[in-house]
């Protein structure tokens, strides 16, 4: 083989690998000249990703020469190039077993094709040897210890991952999936809307609804939001009602991508609002996600005053109406690389996001961190391998079961570059499961629907963890994480609150909810029952997650300061009809007694028990005689 032919196939090879002169008993240069030509022309195809012809002229010259050592490690990195890692892992074996001083050059490639297949072990074994090759320039030694980390986590986090899990993508088929590029999914509490992003040259929205089980074909969003500029990245909110983008290259734009906002209207969804410049700067924003209570905002931005590359950022929905100025949110969970994609589950507890900052396998990995008790953080957790892989993985969304999960990924089976994929996520990084309560909430008299505040509270923290507000005509939808019991409390100045409770801490209920809520108007004699105070068995003394409620009634005679109010006892009828009446005297003067406490002037209140004597439903069995004990909030004077 001519001198010149070898300098050329040097350079090229130099795309996949580093090529390296010391040799135990392969040479390059003795290749047959008619076979290096060949080889060079596979080089060739590979470098314009035409895979097929290029494993075909590979796969000539290992037939002509089973030798040809140099054939079998292109090979290897053909297939490393389209993520067969498992193949790449046996040609570099074949190659090694030929001559392993030669291929000790290429111990870094074949490190990631072991990462890749998911050998860790091996893969870290490889990338020390390489480490101890001389003459190792700093660029070279600054890759090898960047991967050298990454196996090194690998190997200690993969053992908080079961070995029972399996990950297994399955694509969502025709009818979402096209030759073009499909990511961002996003969809709806009930799961039967899924809203994404598509490229057809620039981007676009679609909109798919699941029937009978099945995902109907995609078509483009109705209304107006699709343009010929580049539209995406967004996230609708649960109840299907609102829709939050990112819009790049708008006239109306504050920077190069903002965000923008939509409403489904009864004509399809509306114009697009550019979110201001309290949200959108000169710089970039997108990505957004919107909590389940449509009043926190998270979404990614590159800000110069972050951390670096794109950082995480939170804006609260402030009384007024508006959004409030954006924070940073903060070094937990931003470091000096990309966060991006952050999505806030429908539990409004766990958060996801992707980075390549933290800790990880390579690439950009997923991530999830939960909300504590106080409101805060904790720490951020890789989701680890195999859904984390070598590879970058990002454009994350969980359903409300807290187990499908749905993501972008350029899979072998994928229709053409990014499709969309679901698959189980596992147990350590699983949401809540999520169910959720609709309905309506009008005027007890005149029916009419009433705007209204809908809050969602954990029992054992005090935490709220929803606060919704119905539209004009007074309909709400309110997610109800399962795993905790709730105080589920409707608010609207000049009406008597009402109250739920849900007990959703040990049931493994799938029900879902509509309740429509009559609220009544305070006057005289109104009634309402307070659902959310409770006693132990025959006892008298308040438990402590009745505070909650209770506390609601302070407001609401803070907020009537001429508001006088009896509160009345009941039991069901187990034990004696004398006791049940003591007990329904003591526990409403518990009542009382706790509002005192909390500064109400005991001119405004009173307390009566009634025992069994008034019941509201059946006694013969245990839900009616839930319904029987309770607590009754009355009226007695405007």
């Amino acid at each position: 083989m001519n001198s010149m032919l070898v300098k050329k196939l040097c350079l090229l090879l130099c795309v996949f690998f580093t090529l390296s002169s010391s040799a135990q008993w392969y040479d390059p240069q003795k290749v047959n000249t008619k076979l290096g030509y060949k080889y060079g022309e596979a080089i060739n195809e590979a470098r314009v990703k035409n895979y097929t012809r290029a494993m075909q002229l590979l796969d000539e010259c290992i037939a002509a020469d089973t030798k040809f050592v140099d054939a079998y490690l292109s090979k290897a990195g053909v297939f490393s190039e389209q993520k067969k890692y498992k193949q790449a892992v046996e040609f570099y074996r074949k190659a090694t077993e030929l001559d392993s001083v030669y291929c000790v050059t290429f111990l870094l490639p074949i490190s990631i094709a072991y990462a890749g297949n998911g050998n860790f072990e091996d893969a870290l074994a490889a990338i020390n040897r390489f480490l101890q090759k001389p003459n190792l320039n700093e660029r070279t030694i600054k890759s090898a210890d960047y991967r050298k980390r990454c196996y090194q986590f690998a190997i200690d986090y993969k053992k908080t991952v079961p070995a029972t899990y399996v990950f297994s993508p399955q694509n969502l088929g025709d009818s979402i999936n096209s030759k073009q590029l499909e990511y961002f999914p996003s969809a709806t509490i009930d799961g039967n809307t899924l809203v994404f992003t598509r490229r057809i040259g620039h981007e676009d929205f679609f909109i798919s609804e699941k029937r009978n089980g099945a995902w109907s074909k995609a078509e483009p969003l109705p209304g107006n939001l699709n343009t010929e500029e580049n539209e995406g990245a967004q996230t609708i909110s649960q109840d299907g009602r609102m829709l939050i983008f990112t819009g790049c290259n708008m006239e109306d734009g504050e920077g190069s991508c903002d965000l923008y906002v939509s409403y489904l209207t009864k004509n399809g969804w509306g114009e697009r609002i550019n979110m201001g410049r309290i949200i959108n700067t000169e710089y970039w924003e997108s990505q957004p996600s919107l909590a389940p209570d449509k009043r926190t905002l998270y979404f990614a931005a590159r800000d110069p005053s972050g951390f670096g590359g794109s950082d995480l950022f939170v804006s609260y929905l402030q009384p007024n109406g508006q959004w409030g100025t954006p924070r940073n949110m903060g070094p937990e969970v931003n470091t000096s690389a990309d966060e991006s994609c952050p999505f806030i589950h429908p539990d409004n507890q766990t958060f996801y996001f992707t980075s390549n900052g933290h800790p990880g396998y390579g690439g950009t990995d997923l991530y999830f961190m939960r909300k504590k008790d106080d409101g805060s953080w904790e720490k951020p957790q890789n989701l680890g391998y195999p859904v984390n892989t070598i590879d970058d993985e990002g454009s994350l969304m969980i359903a409300g079961d807290g187990k499908t999960a749905y993501y972008a990924s350029d899979g072998n089976d994928s229709r053409g570059g990014l499709d969309l994929y679901s698959f189980e996520l596992p147990e350590h990084a699983r949401p809540y499961k999520t169910l959720w309560v609709k309905g309506n909430v009008f005027d007890a008299k005149t029916k009419q629907g009433l705007p209204s505040a809908v809050e969602l509270i954990n029992l054992a923290s005090a935490q709220t963890i929803s606060k919704v507000q119905t539209d004009e005509e007074g309909n709400y939808l309110i997610t109800l994480p399962t795993g905790k019991d709730y105080a589920f409390n409707v608010n609207r100045r000049g009406y008597l609150f009402y109250s739920e409770n849900f007990s959703l801490k040990t049931s493994g209920s799938d029900t879902t909810y509509t309740i429509n809520i009559p609220l009544i108007p305070i006057e005289v004699n109104a009634s309402v029952v307070l659902k959310n105070v409770f006693f132990d068995v025959n006892k008298a003394e308040l438990k402590p997650e009745s505070m909650i409620e209770l506390d609601k009634v302070v407001q609401l005679m803070k907020d009537n300061p001429t508001l006088k109010i009896e509160i009345n006892g009941h039991t069901d009828n187990v034990g004696k009809p004398a006791d049940n009446l003591t007990l329904s005297n003591n526990r409403s003067k518990a009542v009382i007694n706790y509002f005192l406490y909390k500064g109400v002037a005991a001119e405004r209140l009173s307390s009566k028990g009634f025992g069994e004597t008034k019941p509201v439903a059946e006694n013969t069995n245990e839900q009616g005689r839930a319904k029987n004990r309770r607590t009754e909030l009355k009226v007695v004077a405007k």
